[in-house]
């Protein structure tokens, strides 16, 4: 697909997105566009990169799946510090699952061990940190 016809099916998208002010789901939007899954959610990840869609994962008759927001322009951003030394241990960095990693897929960060275990780690730092700090 062209970079004009990626464009012209974004802007259309955001079009139907803009019409269902309490969201619509994936699927509905890809059968909107006649569209398969597969480009569905290129498009989907091209348009919550521009910042121009939000994605929330809910679950519709015990299945998980996402319903698709337009965000306004003009939406209040916000940004998180991190300071970089917090996360070089990270076990994604080295991950060789990395590239195929995404929420809802079949590696899928919410349900990766390691990264659970990371996590737990640097929790356990924060509390010891904060305990020495109120001593």
């Amino acid at each position: 697909m062209s970079d004009k016809e990626n464009g012209d099916l974004e802007e259309r998208a955001i079009d139907i997105l803009r019409q269902y002010k309490d969201g619509i789901f994936q699927s509905e939007l890809w059968k909107t566009l006649g569209i398969s899954s597969r480009e569905g959610s290129r498009l989907v990840l091209r348009l919550i990169r521009r910042g121009v869609v939000r994605r929330e994962e809910v679950t519709v008759n015990g299945r998980r799946t996402y319903k698709l927001y337009a965000v306004k322009a003009g939406a209040p951003t916000f940004s998180i510090k991190v300071d970089v030394s917090s996360i070089l241990d990270i076990p994604c960095a080295a991950c060789p699952r990395l590239n195929e990693c995404g929420a809802g897929g079949y590696y899928d960060p919410s349900t990766c061990p390691l990264l659970e275990a990371w996590l737990k780690k640097e929790i356990a730092k924060l509390r010891v940190q904060r305990v020495q700090t109120a001593s």
